[in-house]
């Protein structure tokens, strides 16, 4: 069955190409987000990584790339065709959305990389307890979202930095209008879901660019170190499966 046009919101399967394309190399992707994430991974040789919402799999190849036994999960169907294509069988890939029961079972990671994934959800709790279940205790869930100051501060959004509620916007890549919807929070909202789930807040994270990208985005570099982008979370799975 053909997929409807129009005003999907958030439907990866219809620009995943386009998409990957665009982040491959980009200033917030590519020189900014997936470096401040591998940074606070450290040294993941020989660790089960659980690459959350990973897309076409950048980030899940540059984990394998440093030792790591990688497994992928993305809602998107074309995403995983993408990450299968770049990864072959270094990785194992699934097809799942994180709003689901996850297709792991308890402990089966020491890590979970979930970039800039949780802002797409209206409810952490159900997500971040399935995170919490494939954890080993003491295993690290690595989050990043958009900073809330940011959220609070776009155009769509509305002007109540304690509410949490969506908001809308258009992506523009390679010529074509893609309609999003995200959601925002406060900090103390993020840190009790997190506390909720059975995570215990151990790094709170506002990087700066890799200085790599001075040279090639000099105006977007200077924006990045002065302004706030993106903020990180590292959360410890603390007690016994599923935070008992």
């Amino acid at each position: 069955m053909d997929r409807p046009t129009g005003t999907t919101e958030n439907d990866y399967d219809r620009f995943a190409e386009v998409y990957a394309e665009a982040t491959e190399h980009s200033l917030a992707n590519a020189y900014y987000e997936r470096p401040a994430a591998l940074g606070l991974a450290g040294d993941v040789t020989g660790r089960r990584v659980l690459d959350a919402g990973c897309g076409a799999g950048p980030l899940s190849a540059a984990l394998a790339e440093r030792g790591a036994r990688v497994t992928g999960i993305d809602a998107s169907a074309a995403m995983i065709a993408l990450a299968r294509r770049r990864l072959g069988d270094r990785a194992g890939l699934h097809v799942g959305d994180l709003r689901d029961p996850l297709p792991f079972g308890d402990g089966a990671f020491d890590d979970v990389i979930a970039s800039l994934v949780l802002h797409y959800l209206e409810d952490w709790g159900p997500t971040l307890a399935e995170l919490r279940r494939v954890l080993r205790p003491g295993g690290r869930l690595i989050a990043s979202v958009d900073h809330p100051f940011v959220a609070y501060t776009h155009p769509g959004a509305r002007p109540d930095y304690f509410a949490t509620s969506s908001y809308t916007f258009t992506w523009e890549f390679g010529g074509r209008s893609l309609p999003m919807r995200l959601w925002r929070r406060p900090i103390h909202a993020m840190t009790g879901a997190f506390a909720a789930a059975g995570f215990r807040v151990t790094a709170l994270s506002e990087p700066r660019p890799d200085p790599a990208a001075r040279a090639l985005f000099p105006d977007g570099y200077d924006k990045l170190t002065t302004q706030p982008c993106f903020l990180f979370f590292v959360v410890e799975a603390v007690g016994g499966p599923g935070g008992r």
